[in-house]
């Protein structure tokens, strides 16, 4: 199998069954397979799902904004004065 389908961890020697767990869990969150399995559990709408997209996106794309150039910043600008005259 492929390394992308095998998710885990190796328990070293000696090492306590719940610090593997730990790593584990730690492993599967930086991930985000636990965020998407909570997620699967229920049925999300078409309009549910946009809401959580545009939700999480400035902070899927903070890093992108922190190193921007001039235009992306005033092309930014608009968009958030735009979101902001929607939700007025």
């Amino acid at each position: 199998m492929s390394d992308r389908s095998m998710r885990g961890v190796n328990v070293k020697k000696g090492e306590p069954v719940d610090r593997a767990l730990k790593r584990l869990k730690t492993k599967l969150d930086t991930e985000g397979i636990l965020e998407e399995m909570r997620r699967r559990r229920a049925f999300e709408s078409v309009a549910t799902r946009k809401i959580r997209k545009a939700r999480t996106a400035p902070k899927r794309h903070k890093v992108r904004w922190r190193y921007s150039s001039p235009s992306q910043s005033a092309r930014a600008e608009e968009a958030a004065a735009a979101a902001a005259a929607h939700h007025a």
